[in-house]
């Protein structure tokens, strides 16, 4: 009997040390971002009384949100001049953040105000409003569910009708959590977004919240004879994708130009 108790004991160590040693194993480590390379493919004016928070290409129509406190604003402009076919003012009161278009219905966020904007995307005529209890920052969506950035590493998924949170995904990379996810983009699967403060477009899987590869624009507008943004919040900020000719149209707050670039 003292014979088994001891082999059984043995045992019991054995099996301990497996379990330990099964919980304390880590996943593999993420991967560097590999390189997202660029080519310009066109440069158009863009105006810079625009300060950038959200720009989509919907039904060939450029629209885009913009920002501060007295000059925000929803418009859309004229691609080869950049001047505003259509604009509304959101109120001295009211900062503007980042816009998508989902079911033919404009949502456009605030910063710190906490409301939501919904709009008819023909008319510009404002049907509801949401509150949205955390900063607004930027917003696409994935067919289904808008995908909502808030200056943190977090997107959130959020149902278009009652703009209730129905998932939170962490942004990393190999060097951990990611911060200040701004303007946002969904093209094929993956979420493109600038990082605030930076001159990086990250290109993001939604599943897993891991950035894939990196767009590196440092220098984009003096390589094009454009004269550099020494303003701390002129920065790169505005992202949008044309399905038709597969490029997108990248600018920043209150920058002279609106580049059309490809991704490979």
């Amino acid at each position: 009997m003292k014979i088994f108790s001891a082999f059984a004991f043995i045992l019991l160590l054995a099996s301990c040390k497996n379990n330990t040693e099964e919980e304390i194993t880590t996943p593999a480590a993420i991967a560097s971002p590999q390189v997202l390379n660029y080519s310009i493919v066109n440069i158009f004016p863009h105006d810079t009384a625009s300060y950038t928070q959200g720009l989509i290409w919907e039904n060939n129509t450029l629209y885009e949100g913009t920002g501060l406190y007295k000059e925000s604003k929803l418009r859309t402009n004229d691609l080869k001049t950049g001047k505003a076919n259509k604009s509304i003012h959101l109120g001295d009161n009211i900062f503007g953040e980042g816009i998508t278009i989902l079911n033919n219905k404009i949502y456009q966020l605030t910063w710190e105000n906490h409301i939501v904007y919904v709009y008819d995307a023909k008319t510009f005529k404002k049907e509801k409003e949401f509150n949205w209890p955390y900063e607004g920052w930027g917003i696409t969506h994935n067919g289904k569910q808008l995908i909502v950035s808030t200056g943190g590493s977090n997107l959130y998924l959020i149902n278009p009708k009652t703009f209730k949170v129905e998932k939170t995904v962490g942004v990393s990379d190999n060097n951990g959590y990611v911060e200040n996810i701004n303007e946002l983009e969904f093209v094929n699967g993956f979420v493109y977004a600038n990082r605030y403060q930076t001159n990086y477009i990250l290109k993001i899987d939604p599943s897993s919240g891991t950035v894939v590869s990196r767009a590196d624009l440092t220098g984009i507008l003096e390589k094009n004879n454009f004269p550099p943004t020494d303003d701390y919040d002129r920065v790169l900020n505005g992202i949008a994708y044309n399905a038709v000719t597969q490029c997108f149209y990248i600018t920043g707050k209150k920058w002279p130009a609106l580049f059309e670039v490809k991704f490979n």
